[in-house]
C-alpha cells in the first residue's frame, strides 16, 4: 500500500451532511482495506458522526460548510479531521442525564483514548478550527494515548 492515502469532502453545514460524512469516511477506509465490520470502522464512524454533528450544531450558521479529511499514513495511523470556519473551540458541556446533547466531545475523547489515539484541536489560518483524531491502524504499533489542545491564540506555521 502507498505511504500516504487521503480522502476529503466538503459538505454544507446541514444535519443531512452528517450521514454523508460518515459514508465518505467509511468508503475511504473500505477502499484502503479495512473491513466494514472491523471494530475500528465502527469507532471511526461514530467519531465522524460526533465531529460532523458538532460542526453543524455549534457553528451557529457562521460556517456554511465543513470539511472532513481522512488520511492513512504508512499503514500505521489513520487521521480523521473535521474543519469548519467558526473560530470558537469546542468546550466540554455539562450534560445532565436527561439532556439529549452535550456529550459529543466526551464521547470523542473516550473513544480516542480507548483506541490508544490522540485528539488535537487547532486553529486554521483562515480563522476556523480543525478537530482531529489520530488512531492506530489495525496491526500497527499502538500510539501512546495523549490529548493535545493547541491554544486558540497560536497559529499554524
Amino acid at each position: 500500500m502507498a505511504d500516504h492515502l487521503e480522502a476529503s469532502v466538503t459538505l454544507p453545514s446541514d444535519p443531512a451532511s452528517v450521514s454523508a460524512a460518515r459514508a465518505h469516511v467509511a468508503g475511504a477506509l473500505a477502499e484502503w482495506g479495512l473491513p466494514p465490520d472491523a471494530e475500528l470502522c465502527d469507532t471511526v464512524r461514530l467519531i465522524v458522526s460526533e465531529l460532523a454533528t458538532n460542526a453543524v450544531q455549534h457553528t451557529f450558521g457562521q460556517s456554511p460548510t465543513f470539511t472532513v479529511d481522512v488520511v492513512l499514513v504508512r499503514d500505521e495511523r489513520v487521521h480523521i479531521g473535521v474543519t469548519d470556519s467558526h473560530p470558537r473551540f469546542p468546550k466540554r458541556l455539562p450534560a445532565a442525564v436527561q439532556q439529549d446533547n452535550g456529550r459529543g466531545l466526551v464521547i470523542i475523547r473516550w473513544l480516542t483514548a480507548e483506541c490508544g489515539g490522540r485528539l488535537r484541536i487547532r486553529p486554521t489560518r483562515e480563522g476556523g478550527k480543525t478537530v482531529a483524531v489520530e488512531l492506530p491502524w489495525p496491526g500497527a504499533a499502538t500510539v501512546q494515548p495523549t490529548e493535545t489542545v493547541v491554544a486558540a491564540a497560536q497559529q499554524e506555521p
